[in-house]
């Protein structure tokens, strides 16, 4: 029983502090710089777009694209999977514009039809198979991007030992959002991490609404694939090329109103990390995976932590000893803070801990269904 307590104490410890420490060190002692040149000749850029139902996003998602300030080609494709809406009539109307604008070097838009949806994995596959340019973005319609996104991501590129490159994805206000604050807590966290992983030359996994990669490096994920943005950048970093994160490349989103919808987002997000383990065992090889260290601590270790924390709590409870009467009340207060509504002055000081708290507990419920949902309700996670 007393190994069981250190164990799930150490887990937990390591996840939330032990591994943010390491990487700490490991980019301040060993940092990766990007190769960068000035004078890069800015190539082709095919971005691809897998879209259903999206008519009311999507004329706003391709005006955004085509007012990019990129200084090369830009191939815009997009992939309708099934849809039923209006959005292929929208796709078609900007390209009959385009047209009758005149020749334009500059860029170009064509539409892939599916009548059955297919999934994603499979949208994202077709657009690559008819992408015409060196290196392809990935994106979806809710996002907007900032005007020199595309540019400031394929500059990366200039150092041909890249393969992968992922924006920051910046979540705006939206008043009366349920859990604006927790997610917000949750997402700076994971950007600031991702960030120091960036200085290390491997970030285990991409923002799904803004990355880009070498089309050449690109291999064809199973249709099932719930988490592309993860697995596409693993492949990639399996080949010996590096996965980074540029804060300069940015999109916008907002985070739901709804809980319901932003729950089943983010189960959705962490049932897909399960899922890696089944569809890409060579992740788990440190002789394969030169990300093995980040993705273990960063994605599998946070999958564990409910799961740690019970047997912590379980333990502590049999043990009764002094480290243990420590955690129970530890574990009290995080409770207790987490839910207490956020205080006035001067008790408003304590609320950014609350915060934390908040976003903890409601991350790590998430993370507790996310197997679950997984093996018991599959079709709830598309």
């Amino acid at each position: 029983m007393n190994f069981l307590f250190w164990f799930a104490l150490g887990g937990i410890i390591y996840t939330y502090f032990g591994y943010p420490l390491l990487i700490i060190f490991y980019s301040k002692f060993r940092p990766f710089r990007v190769g960068k040149k000035e004078d890069m000749v800015y190539p082709k850029v095919s971005v691809v777009i897998a879209a259903r139902n999206e008519e009311k996003n999507m004329e706003r998602r391709l005006r955004n694209l085509f007012e990019q300030n990129y200084p090369a080609h830009l191939e815009i494709i997009v992939v309708s999977d099934g849809s039923r809406d209006a959005t292929e009539t929208l796709v078609a109307q900007y390209k009959n514009q385009l047209y009758q604008q005149g020749p334009n070097d500059r860029c170009s838009l064509q539409l892939v039809s599916y009548e059955k949806p297919k999934g994603k994995p499979f949208a994202l596959s077709s657009g690559i198979a008819v992408a015409s340019g060196e290196i392809v973005v990935f994106t979806d319609c809710r996002q907007r991007f900032a005007n020199d996104a595309i540019t400031r991501l394929v500059h990366n590129f200039s150092d041909d030992g890249v393969g992968c490159v992922s924006g920051e994805l910046i979540f705006e206000e939206t008043p009366g959002s349920a859990i604006q604050s927790e997610m917000g807590t949750y997402w700076n966290f994971e950007k600031w991490l991702r960030k120091l992983e960036s200085k290390t030359g491997f970030v285990p996994g991409a923002t799904g609404a803004i990355y880009a990669i070498r089309k050449k490096l690109f291999q064809p994920i199973p249709i099932q694939t719930l988490l592309d943005d993860v697995l596409i950048p693993l492949n990639i970093a399996m080949q010996g090329y590096h996965v980074l994160f540029d804060s300069s490349a940015v999109a916008y989103d907002v985070v739901s109103k709804d809980f319901s919808q932003e729950k089943k987002r983010k189960i959705r997000t962490l049932a897909g990390n399960w899922q890696l383990l089944a569809l890409e065992p060579a992740l788990f090889n440190p002789l394969k995976n030169p990300l093995w260290v980040q993705f273990v601590s960063h994605k599998i270790c946070r999958l564990l932590v409910p799961y740690l924390a019970l047997i912590l709590l379980f333990s502590a409870s049999l043990l009764r000893n002094e480290p243990a009467v420590i955690v129970l009340i530890l574990f009290g207060i995080f409770i207790l803070m987490a839910a207490l509504p956020e205080m006035k002055h001067p008790l408003s000081i304590f609320n950014p801990f609350m915060r934390i708290c908040k976003t903890l507990l409601v991350l790590n419920y998430f993370a507790f269904l996310a197997p679950l949902r997984l093996l018991f309700a599959h079709e709830r996670l598309w």
